[in-house]
Formats: structure tokens, C-alpha cells, sequence
């Protein structure tokens, strides 16, 4: 259970939230664990099997106050809310904006930075971590090219040359992931495919990328945001652009860095794939259930948030972003702080 930005998350399995008095009260076994004057709360996020009694329920409503539920993976479920939502106005200035205006540029830059930054983070890492002088040499020479050209995404004020930009420093973040695997390992990385992957790395990458995204889709939600309407990734219909987006930044370090220390840890080997007619790789069954018990040990993990300085579960930083990305595109002037891991 968290308080942040005046939202009130709350995780913990068998959770019972209810109203007293003016306070809100969390109860474990009948045993309180946490008190917040309800006047300080904008919102109440609840993850997995969380119960919100009815008079707390009505409480908010009639304030004005939303209650988001989410599934344990973090998939929107529902939400609660009174006749005096702003959603309606959110969602209209996310509409605009995506028409292409100075302040979507400025929240695309904010994008990029962050998987720019937290991709060379990764890479930085991984030359502390290795005995290998060669690596070492290479991750960081990489590192300092990607540290290049984050300094120039400020001065960019064309969403194509970002976009570029983007790219190539994916290309040179993907070129380092062999060096970022024990040579013990019988996996190897050739490079990034998709739809389909063909190797097993790419295999595990895309199937933890489709756990990060039901995680970042519940987020948006959970802020009355529109997941399909995005600035960085064009308009498509099912695709959901906006998700995307914000899935940036998180991708090294909650879906790549995991599969790089499965396979190092051996908890993922060749025997945890399948290969179909045509060359499409895929987990198989014992792979998924590996990952995803993997994926949810990992979001627990305990992270400083970068602009709050506060302590958080890492699972949560997608939904505290999703309320940052709602600020700046609800308010101008605002800018859209990406997190940035250290």
C-alpha cells in the first residue's frame, strides 16, 4: 500500500478498504495497516483481490473521487466514479494534442529520453558486471554513443527525426545483448525480429513485452487516458499507440533486464521453447509459467522514484507515470517527466 501524487494504491492480497468517518481504513486479517484522511486522496487505485466496501464506494462517488480496480497483472477491470469526472475533458486534450502540437512533441521527447536513458543504464550495468575487458570496452563505447545523442532529443523538433533517432539507438542498444549473457549460456542473440520472433531471446523479449503492456494499458486506464491514441507511435486501429508510448522507458529495464538474467540464471533454456513450420519461436507452457512468476517477483522489487524521491514497488512506477503523462497533457506548461532509472 502506497500513497503517491494523492493517489492511494493499494496491492496487497485480502486487502479490505472501507470508510471511517472521514479516514480511510486498510485492513489485513481485521489488523489496520494503513489510515489516510479521505480529503487527501484524489484516487484509489486497487490491485488484484482488494474489496472496497459499499459506503466507501458511494463516498467517492459522490465526491468526485475514482476508484480504478485492476486484475493481478494489471489489467483494467473497472472503474468507479461520480457524475463529476473529468475523463470526458482528459481524454479530448489527448485527442488534440495527438493531432500534433508542440506540447505532444515535447511529451514524445520525454519518451525517448527515458528509454534512452534507461537503455544505457542497462548497458552500463552490464560492463560493471562482466570480467570480460573486450565487453566491457564495447557496452560502454555504446553507452557513450546513446549518452550522445540523448543530449540532442531537446533540440529535435521534428517527430520523424525523432522517431529516427529512436530507432538507431535501438539497433545499437540490441547489437549489445550477446555481450550482455554469460558465454556459459547455450542461447544467443542474432538480432531483433518480430511478428514472428525467431530465435528464442526474441522469443522471451516479446512475450515479456506482452506482460508490460497489459501492465501499462491498465495504467492508462486507470487515469481515464485513451491507451489507442498515442504521439510517438501512429495511429492504428487495435493497436494500442499510446500504451506503447509510455511502454518505452520500461522496456529495458522491467522486460529486457529480466530476460537477460533468466537466461544467465539458466531459469529459461533451450528446452523452454517451441519452433513452429516457418521458423516462429514461442515459449512454451513451463517457458510462460516461468516468465510470468518471474515478471510479478520482479515488480515488486523496491525503486526510488526518480522525480518523487520516493521509495515504490517497481510494478507501480507505470501507474504513478500514467497520472505524470495525464498532468501534462491535462495542463500547459507542464512537462512530461519520464522515470528515469538509477
Amino acid at each position: 500500500m502506497r500513497q503517491f501524487l494523492n493517489t492511494l494504491y493499494v496491492q496487497t492480497e485480502g486487502t479490505v478498504l472501507r470508510l471511517d468517518h472521514e479516514n480511510v481504513i486498510a485492513e489485513v486479517d481485521n489488523e489496520v495497516k494503513k489510515r489516510v484522511p479521505i480529503h487527501h486522496l484524489g484516487s484509489i487505485v486497487v490491485i488484484g483481490r482488494v474489496l472496497v466496501t459499499a459506503p466507501l464506494s458511494a463516498r467517492c462517488a459522490k465526491d468526485g473521487r475514482t476508484i480504478v480496480h485492476l486484475d493481478s497483472q494489471g489489467r483494467f477491470l473497472f472503474r468507479i466514479e461520480g457524475p463529476k469526472s473529468g475523463n470526458v475533458l482528459l481524454r479530448t486534450a489527448q485527442h488534440h494534442l495527438a493531432r500534433g502540437t508542440p506540447s505532444s512533441l515535447r511529451i514524445v521527447q520525454g519518451f525517448i529520453a527515458g528509454k534512452l536513458y534507461n537503455s544505457r543504464q542497462m548497458l552500463l550495468r552490464a560492463g560493471r558486471e562482466t570480467s570480460d575487458p573486450d565487453k566491457r570496452s564495447e557496452l560502454q563505447g555504446v553507452a557513450e554513443e546513446i549518452q550522445r545523442d540523448l543530449r540532442k532529443i531537446s533540440s529535435i523538433a521534428d517527430l520523424n527525426e525523432l522517431r529516427g533517432l529512436e530507432g538507431i539507438n535501438a539497433k545499437r542498444y540490441f547489437a549489445q545483448f550477446n555481450n550482455r549473457l554469460k558465454p556459459t549460456v547455450a542461447i544467443s542473440f542474432a538480432g531483433r525480429t518480430r511478428r514472428p520472433p525467431r530465435d528464442p531471446v526474441n522469443a522471451l523479449i516479446s512475450f515479456l513485452y506482452a506482460l508490460l503492456l497489459n501492465d501499462i494499458v491498465g495504467a492508462l486506464e486507470g487515469v481515464g487516458l485513451d491507451p489507442q491514441v498515442g504521439f510517438l507511435h501512429g495511429l492504428r486501429p487495435g493497436r494500442p499507440s499510446l500504451a506503447l508510448d509510455l511502454m518505452e522507458e520500461f522496456r529495458p529495464i522491467l522486460a529486457d533486464s529480466l530476460a537477460v538474467a533468466l537466461i544467465n540464471r539458466l531459469q529459461i533454456q533451450e528446452t523452454h521453447f517451441q519452433t513452429f513450420p516457418g521458423g516462429a519461436v514461442h515459449l512454451n507452457e513451463k517457458g510462460r509459467g516461468v516468465a510470468v512468476i518471474a515478471f510479478q517477483e520482479r515488480k515488486r522489487d523496491v525503486i526510488t522514484h526518480s522525480l518523487a524521491g520516493e521509495k515504490m514497488e517497481i510494478g507501480l512506477v507505470p501507474h504513478v507515470q500514467a497520472r505524470i503523462l495525464a498532468r501534462a497533457i491535462r495542463k500547459d506548461h507542464v512537462e512530461y517527466e519520464p522515470f528515469l532509472y538509477r
